[in-house]
C-alpha cells in the first residue's frame, strides 16, 4: 500500500499542516525556470514570469492559510551555476512568499544522510520520493509505502538536526 492516492500536485492543494521538501541534487536546470535560469546565466534581470510563477501562489495560498512550507538543501561549496540560481533568486522569491529554508552545507564534512532521496512529505503522513535524470530533469514521484513514512520523517529530522537557516548561511557563503 503506498502512502498515497493522491497525486502530488493534489496534495499541494490537500495537506493541512505541512509541505517538508529535502533537495539532494545540485543542478536542477531542466526541471522548470529554464529562461529564467539563462536570464540569470547572462546576467540580465529576474524574468517577470518568473516572479511570479505558478509555485509562488502555491505557496503564498497555503502560508497564508497558516500551513507551512519548508525546506532542507543538502549542498557543498562552492555552489554549482544553478545552486547559484536556485538559491539567489529562487529561494529569496519563495521566501517572500512564505516558504522557509534551511541549508545543510556539507562542505569539508559527511552527509549525515547520504542515500535520502529528494522527497516532498505532507502532513508527516505522505511522501512523494523525487525522480531526476542526470541532468537535472524531473521526471515524476512516486508515493511510498506507508510502512516507509517513518523513514522519510527520520531523514527530515537529520536534515533539520544539522542545517541552519537559509538567511544566515547565505550572509556568510552566498555568492
Amino acid at each position: 500500500m503506498t502512502s498515497s492516492s493522491r497525486t502530488l500536485a493534489e496534495w499541494f492543494e490537500a495537506f493541512k499542516v505541512d509541505a517538508f521538501r529535502l533537495e539532494t541534487l545540485d543542478d536542477y536546470s531542466q526541471s522548470g525556470g529554464i529562461d529564467a535560469y539563462h536570464a540569470f546565466l547572462a546576467g540580465e534581470v529576474q524574468p517577470e514570469s518568473y516572479k511570479s510563477a505558478p509555485w509562488v501562489d502555491t505557496v503564498r495560498t497555503a502560508t497564508g492559510a497558516g500551513k507551512r512550507m519548508y525546506r532542507v538543501h543538502i549542498l557543498s561549496r562552492p555552489l554549482t551555476p544553478y545552486l547559484r540560481f536556485e538559491l539567489g533568486w529562487g529561494y529569496r522569491r519563495n521566501a517572500m512568499a512564505g516558504e522557509e529554508f534551511f541549508i545543510l552545507d556539507i562542505t569539508g564534512r559527511e552527509n549525515p544522510i547520504p542515500d535520502a532521496p529528494d522527497f516532498w512529505l505532507f502532513d508527516g503522513q505522505a511522501v512523494g520520493a523525487m525522480s531526476y535524470d542526470g541532468e537535472g530533469k524531473y521526471l515524476g514521484a512516486e508515493f511510498v509505502d506507508a510502512d516507509r513514512v517513518s523513514e522519510f520523517l527520520a531523514y527530515r529530522d537529520i536534515a533539520l538536526a544539522h542545517a541552519e537557516p537559509f538567511a544566515g548561511w547565505w550572509a556568510k557563503h552566498g555568492e
